[in-house]
């Protein structure tokens, strides 16, 4: 999706994952992975997982993002996975996990968490 490369890669009922390199265009100034391409992931993840879970009718807009970046990654890409803690008829909070892809093992590259606020769709796009 855009400009970072990021790639939605598996909806489930319990998660939806995607993915994003980590190259020239996610790196901050000393070569690592920048908190705001993690950040940009994580609500790019939970925001589509609250659409998916709130149906064809609803949007899904984030209201706060919380991150913590835990481990530095400079080459390869991170995989991301969504997870719902509360799907209200309002408000949804996620917890999204992202961590080094191919090496789970080796810990949390960020741990964030996201809360959307669901919304009426009051002017959906025609159909094509």
């Amino acid at each position: 999706m855009g400009a970072i490369g990021i790639e939605v890669t598996k909806i489930t009922p319990e998660y939806l994952e995607g993915i994003m390199p980590v190259d020239q265009r996610t790196h901050q100034p000393y070569g690592l992975l920048h908190g705001g391409a993690s950040a940009a992931l994580a609500e790019t993840l939970g925001s589509l997982a609250a659409a998916v879970a709130s149906g064809e009718d609803k949007t899904a807009v984030g209201v706060e993002l919380s991150s913590s970046h835990l481990r530095g990654i400079r080459a390869g890409s991170v995989t991301g996975r969504a997870y719902p803690l509360r799907l209200g008829k309002s408000l949804h909070v996620w917890e999204i996990k992202i961590h080094e892809t191919g090496n789970e093992a080796a810990g949390l590259v960020c741990h964030s968490k996201l809360t959307v606020m669901i919304r009426d769709i009051t002017n959906p796009p025609k159909s094509q």
